[in-house]
């Protein structure tokens, strides 16, 4: 196999973790061997909070490391960032986009940077995303904890007989110690959909019964990664608009960058104060 076959996700006989491998041993070098032990995957309207975690030491652009792309969606920043904690000493791995499942790249490289984080030595991951409120008393602009997920997109990134226990996929521990640091945080099962078009009326009426509280297109796949690769995994939802059926007015993504921008220092701040206490 030449190197460029053996660095092609989409290539079956590729193993996906040793691309993982060589895109850790990238950062490893651009960050001049420091040690990450969090990783935060920033999804829509979350972009402006890692500014608040702590100091950027190195920025790596996503396309010179192996397995990664541009950036796909508006308001996504394609580049990872080494980012101090607080005063701590430690690191946290940001990463500004995420590849979606709806790209049609594959599972492989949805759960990429996932994967990349443990290989890494990440032993934390905090996945966020901006997505469709089922409740009524969640304004765009609320953060929810993620308690559990239902995965509708008929996909695992787990190949082969290797069994993933899922009961407590979303952390216990971390969802008390956010709360510890916000009392106001609300919890909720999140639904992942495909995409990229957003759900119907139906659909989400769909979700509610299966006992959804949040829609969206990101997430579920990344976290059941995490737990294959035995990290503790953190889910943080923004509810940027009620979910089609709910909401009185179109969705458009707009809508999604602006929630964002409003809620981003409380989202930052929270973020921040739980990185430190992980």
């Amino acid at each position: 196999m030449s190197q460029t076959h053996a660095l092609d996700l989409a290539d079956p006989s590729t193993d996906p973790f040793a691309v993982a491998q060589a895109a850790a041993d990238v950062i490893r070098e651009r960050t001049d061997g420091a040690a990450h032990d969090v990783a935060l995957v920033l999804g829509s309207g979350w972009g402006q909070t890692g500014d608040l975690i702590g100091e950027t030491f190195a920025t790596i652009e996503n396309t010179d490391v192996p397995g990664f792309g541009k950036a796909a969606v508006a308001g996504h920043s394609g580049v990872m960032r080494s980012v101090g904690i607080g005063d701590t000493g430690r690191r946290a791995l940001v990463y500004g986009t995420r590849t979606h499942f709806y790209e049609g790249k594959g599972v492989r490289a949805v759960v990429h940077n996932i994967r990349t984080a443990a290989a890494l030595g990440c032993r934390t991951v905090v996945i966020t995303n901006g997505c469709g409120g089922l409740r009524e008393e969640w304004a765009p602009g609320t953060p929810v904890l993620i308690s559990d997920h239902i995965n509708l997109t008929a996909h695992s990134p787990i190949e082969g007989a290797n069994f993933v226990d899922l009961t407590d996929v979303y952390s216990p521990r971390l969802r008390a110690v956010a709360r510890e640091l916000d009392p106001g945080l609300d919890e909720g099962v999140y639904v992942q959909f495909r995409g990229p078009h957003y759900e119907t009326p139906a659909e989400v009426r769909m979700a509610m019964v299966l006992g959804g509280d949040l829609v969206g297109m990101s997430t579920t796949l990344e976290a059941i990664a995490a737990r294959q690769s035995g990290l503790e995994v953190l889910g943080i939802s923004l509810v940027t608009n009620p979910a089609a059926g709910i909401s009185k007015t179109p969705l458009n993504h707009e809508e999604v960058l602006e929630a964002g921008r409003e809620a981003a220092e409380r989202c930052g701040r929270l973020l921040a104060a739980v990185v430190a206490r992980i």
